[in-house]
């Protein structure tokens, strides 16, 4: 038996032991674990399932066990994702920390700052947020105003950010501030700072589909102690163009990690529309959008598979994540429109007895729909990254 035979069938062994029966069936969005200071386990299995897998490093298999990450090789790591697949596991641990910080500090931070944090995030213990946008720096976010001014041995931050998504829980923040005003993206730092630090205001913004998942976040004489700083001063700008390949890869594998389609398509069209003496979908128009949303669903889950297999060859994200997060955007506000129309009347409910929770749910999420273009970079913004850093194509002149 190969060792990687060997660690297959350890890692079986384990995860049969160890990941308890409701850790393998469907995840709903209100059972989604973010860790942090006050978590909430709607399913006390999970809390069990993320502790066993913290302690084992797994919720981060691939990062160096010195950091709290499981250390495996790409290949074991490989191995694991496909015992889990196998078992239909949950993922233990949703984190900002692990998906887009955690890396960013393993290639940035010092070693000081890796040893502090990254074993934390591994084990969920601390929520983190994103402080990037600003009221008057959306697409061009180096044009952020955020102030961090050194004063001793801390930085003073004054200023605004928005669009913070889940601020409002999080425990700490990765932020950009500008610590020169006389360049533009060279006068940018990236800093990490606890958000019950006084002088913290946050202030959830409700959505068009009744959520509040984006904030306000407001920074008034925040201290942050100047050891906080990762990377060089000045440097943060290199900091966040890699952190944002990393957050446009999550935001496009989202869907597909949650199975957050609560109500298979095809489901919704035979229950609303109906079926032909034969069986098939009778509006033949709806059936063949249909049928081609789920060609063009499945090409892009098979592309993000060949990539997330070349990233584990040593390869991380690159200005391909662009082309990945515009196009997950597409397909997800698609899948909304066409569960929405297939509804009919049924799918345009807000409240009330005359409309199921799965009907609600799907006005809802038509709606939140809406801001998938948006968040982690404007779908302009990110064909013009494909365009330039992927294709080569030159601004017109």
């Amino acid at each position: 038996m190969s060792d990687l035979d060997q660690f297959r069938q350890e890692t079986r062994e384990w995860l049969e032991a160890n990941c308890p029966a409701s850790m393998r069936e469907p995840m709903s969005e209100s059972e989604i674990v973010w860790g942090g200071r006050n978590a909430e386990f709607p399913n006390p299995d999970s809390k069990l399932w993320l502790e066993r897998m913290g302690e084992r490093g797994w919720t981060a298999p691939v990062w160096p066990t010195k950091y709290g990450g499981g250390g495996l090789s790409k290949d074991q790591n490989m191995v694991l994702q496909s015992e889990l697949k196998r078992i239909n596991a949950r993922p233990a641990l949703f984190s900002f920390g692990l998906w887009m910080l955690g890396p960013a500090l393993l290639e940035f931070a010092s070693e000081e700052q890796k040893l502090k944090f990254l074993p934390q995030i591994v084990r969920g213990e601390i929520r983190w947020c994103q402080g990037y946008s600003e009221p008057g720096a959306g697409s061009d976010l180096a044009g952020l105003q955020t102030r961090a001014v050194p004063d001793g041995d801390d930085y003073v931050i004054n200023g605004q950010k928005v669009w913070t998504s889940y601020a409002d829980e999080a425990d700490w923040i990765f932020c950009l501030v500008r610590t020169d005003t006389s360049v533009k993206h060279e006068g940018i730092s990236f800093i990490l700072f606890d958000m019950a630090t006084e002088g913290v205001e946050t202030r959830p913004i409700k959505l068009i589909s009744g959520s509040s998942p984006f904030c306000e976040t407001f920074f008034t004489d925040v201290r942050v102690p100047q050891s906080h700083l990762v990377g060089e001063l000045n440097a943060g700008w290199t900091i966040a163009k890699r952190l944002l390949q990393h957050e446009r890869t999550s935001i496009s594998n989202f869907g597909a990690v949650t199975g957050s389609e609560p109500v298979p398509l095809e489901y919704v069209a035979r229950n609303y529309v109906g079926l032909t003496k034969d069986g098939k979908i009778s509006d033949a128009s709806l059936r063949d959008r249909i049928a081609a949303h789920r060609m063009e669903d499945l090409g892009f889950q098979l592309t993000l598979k060949r990539v997330a297999m070349e990233a584990t060859q040593g390869s991380g994200p690159s200005a391909a994540s662009s082309l990945f997060k515009s196009y997950g955007a597409k397909i997800n506000q698609d899948r909304c429109e066409l569960t929405v129309e297939a509804m009919g009347a049924q799918g345009l409910g807000w409240a009330g007895d005359a409309f199921s929770e799965n009907e609600i749910s799907a006005t809802r999420q038509w709606l939140r729909s809406k801001g998938n273009s948006i968040e982690g970079g404007t779908s302009e913004i990110n064909t013009n990254v494909v365009a330039k850093q992927v294709l080569g194509l030159r601004d017109h002149q």
